[in-house]
């Protein structure tokens, strides 16, 4: 084996092991900063043309169910989802969304279909890490992301937040799936027939 190959699967590992105990865990890099840069650019682009629509969950923002970039990207990332919870997964769907200034994330937990999720931050302006809230039975905790960052937790169970942002604009990603031998399993590609990964004007972002 390759000694990167065998440190990242060590790293993993180890994530699995703090992730079955908190329920969350900050992963870093998880994709690459020019790519996260890529689809910010994208998701920006979108809202511009006005193929985001407005969030009715979230004021002041925009967002876009099973966009075909995302969903691409959900599937190339479940492999090193599983590893970093030990769990065999279906992804379910993805949800992009762009915040703008005085935009807030209520106190919730998420529904059946959201069992394991990553929140992958794709950049913001100002650069300072807008902190996504999270708690399981302790004190809560203020992630901080960087572009390419995600945050890895256990939606159902974790109530998360955000306090309302003072900076110009924020890309964000939730991919979303569930364990394939778990009680959630029905909500595979959130009762689709399919997922999105097909569309006529791919621009191969993934």
């Amino acid at each position: 084996m390759h000694p990167e190959k065998e440190n990242h699967d060590e790293r993993l590992s180890q994530v699995a092991s703090s992730f079955e105990q908190r329920r969350y865990f900050v992963i870093r890099r998880i994709i690459s900063t020019s790519v996260a840069g890529a689809l910010c650019s994208y998701v920006r682009r979108q809202v511009d043309s006005g193929r985001l629509r407005a969030d009715v969950d979230v004021p002041l923002s925009w967002a876009a169910y099973a966009d075909h970039n995302f969903e691409k990207l959900l599937v190339k990332l479940k492999p090193l989802v599983e590893q970093a919870t030990g769990l065999a997964l279906y992804p379910v769907y993805s949800y992009c969304r762009l915040y703008s200034r005085g935009a807030e994330l209520s106190r919730h937990c998420d529904r059946d279909a959201c069992e394991i999720s990553l929140s992958i931050n794709l950049g913001q302006d100002p650069p300072n890490p807008w902190p996504l809230w999270i708690r399981h039975l302790s004190d809560p905790h203020a992630a901080l992301l960087s572009p390419g960052d995600a945050l890895l937790y256990r939606g159902i169970e974790c109530e998360h937040w955000r306090e309302p942002f003072l900076g110009n604009h924020a890309a964000q990603v939730f991919l979303h799936y569930v364990d394939r031998n778990g009680p959630y399993a029905i909500w595979k590609f959130d009762k689709r027939n399919a997922l999105n990964l097909l569309h006529k004007d791919d621009m191969a972002l993934i």
